[in-house]
């Protein structure tokens, strides 16, 4: 047996070796990461939803392969976003925060901190090989100047620093600034208008046009490009552009979703009108689970997972994920492989031909033999929230360490990570450590974490071991990042961008006075 599983493990090793070096010697792809915004794993038709209004979406899997077993590395937006571009958890790269255990943690205007100055993110090391890099859409790792994105390795961008929350007077927090490249060119609810009582704006169609004129730039100059295609229309307020408001069974939301896949449809057939679809690999997924505490209006649907955004269920952070890439990706695969938003920065590098980063841990892992040849590597998956590992996926089973949807005093303010899925024992409203005894659940028989296995079972008892052997060795490595989401300071908010001289809109900020930034979730 020892020799049987020694074999198989040489086999593997090689023929990931013949892969590298077979990629090495390929034409670098152009590569599009599309990231959306609180879109849930079952908004899209190929995932069930009902509605059926993701045609293109869903040509897209047909066309490629669906990973129904993708992650986020956190349940919130900020640190999902930092891990997919430096491919190293948040509690690693430093995008959470200390002030109070197991706390999510994002960048709002007040946010003193960003991506970390010694954090090499992707853009960075695809530069090595003649990459040109853009970002269209919401960036959120920090919006002073050292933390933006032309000083992190993009060589364009259009699009915003933080959420498009808002309107704001510009007396006590300034409306968010829209920038082309390191220029801020007009705010949202200014220049960039959104109606928050029609849900009308624009956004999507300006995002789509800088879209497809990168493309056909690049086409014609021939150099590599990373687009990292960042929407936010289905972040509350969700919003659309006319001619899609109204057209969808979901209401606003559906209706921002439309005209998302329309856009994708759009992107992809603009590749293959520009010769370039054989040689771009395109990853489709989102950012963290649907916002439920904005439903059912404002919110999208996690399928058959429980809770979602904010929270370390299945539904705060099993995302929608389709891999495409023509002629090299066989057609209709569905691959069953755990993955993580980390691993789109191990492969992306990899089908780059770049070595892996070695003076530093990295969490992600290099994909391409599941594109390439569906096979499955064995990996855990960890559930961060904020500085606490409160859960952990090795196979079909997942295990809870700690179980928390939101506290009592939100709860009674309206605020529901969960509405209408309340299990006992599972979505408490005070943080339940079950460290010497963890929730043990079978995902492929009970997806929606419903049902607990006995702790007397001997299936209980086998995974246990199993797991408790991979927490110990992770929690033994684990070297905490330091933390940049501690501090807040009404200073440091959007009052004075780059570029606001010429536009006449610059704002006086409030004298500096830092605190400890609180996050109640």
């Amino acid at each position: 047996m020892g020799c049987k599983v020694r074999e198989s493990f040489l086999i593997a090793l090689i023929t990931r070796c013949c892969w590298a070096e077979a990629l090495q010697d390929a034409p670098a792809p152009n590569i599009i990461i599309m990231l959306m915004d609180d879109m849930g794993w079952g908004d899209l038709g190929v995932f069930g939803h009902p509605s059926k209004e993701t045609p293109n979406i869903d040509r897209m899997a047909a066309e490629g392969m669906l990973f129904p077993n993708f992650y986020t590395a956190n349940p919130l937006c900020s640190p999902s976003r930092a891990a997919l571009l430096t491919g190293r958890l948040p509690v690693r790269n430093g995008f959470y925060t200390t002030n109070a255990h197991a706390r999510n943690a994002y960048t709002p205007q007040e946010i003193v901190g960003g991506i970390d100055l010694d954090e090499i993110l992707l853009p960075e090391i695809l530069k090595k090989k003649g990459y040109v890099n853009k970002i269209i859409g919401k960036w959120h790792l920090g919006h002073r100047p050292q933390f933006l994105p032309l000083k992190h390795g993009f060589d364009e961008w259009f699009g915003a620093p933080n959420c498009h929350f808002g309107p704001y007077n510009n007396t006590y927090r300034p409306n968010i600034p829209v920038y082309n490249n390191s220029q801020m060119v007009g705010r949202y609810y200014e220049e960039f208008g959104i109606n928050v009582k029609t849900g009308e704006s624009n956004l999507t169609q300006i995002y789509l046009e800088e879209t497809l004129q990168f493309l056909r730039r690049q086409s014609v100059s021939g150099a590599p490009f990373f687009l990292f295609w960042a929407m936010d229309a289905t972040h509350a307020p969700v919003y659309a552009s006319k001619p899609f408001l109204g057209k969808s069974q979901r209401g606003r939301y559906g209706d921002a979703v439309i005209e998302l896949d329309h856009s994708v449809g759009l992107i992809l057939k603009e590749l293959r009108t520009l010769g370039i679809a054989e040689n771009t690999f395109v990853f489709f997924t989102s950012d963290n689970g649907a916002a439920l505490m904005s439903g059912p209006k404002q919110g999208g649907s996690n399928g058959p997972f429980l809770c979602g955004k904010e929270t370390t269920f299945e539904g705060g952070m099993r995302e929608p994920a389709i891999a495409w890439w023509p002629g090299h990706i066989k057609a209709g695969q569905v691959s069953y492989q755990l993955g993580s938003v980390m691993d789109l920065f191990t492969t992306s590098l990899s089908l780059a031909g770049l070595p892996p980063l070695s003076d530093r841990v990295i969490d992600g892992l290099d994909l391409s033999p599941v594109l390439l040849q569906n096979t499955v590597i064995d990996r855990p998956i960890f559930y961060y929230r904020g500085n606490e590992m409160m859960a952990v996926r090795v196979g079909l089973y997942k295990a809870h360490y700690w179980t928390w949807s939101n506290s009592w005093e939100e709860l009674m303010k309206g605020i529901n990570f969960c509405p209408g899925q309340h299990v006992t024992g599972v979505t408490t409203h005070t943080q339940q450590e079950h460290t010497m005894q963890p929730l043990i659940f079978h995902l492929g028989q009970d997806p929606g974490e419903k049902y607990p296995i006995s702790v007397l079972s001997e299936e209980y008892q086998a995974v246990l071991r199993h797991v408790t052997a991979l927490v110990n060795e992770h929690r033994k490595a684990l070297v905490p990042g330091v933390p940049q989401l501690n501090m807040c300071d009404l200073a440091v908010m959007n009052w004075a961008p780059e570029g606001c001289q010429q536009l006449g809109k610059c704002l006086k900020p409030p004298e500096s006075a830092p605190w400890k930034c609180e996050w109640p979730h």
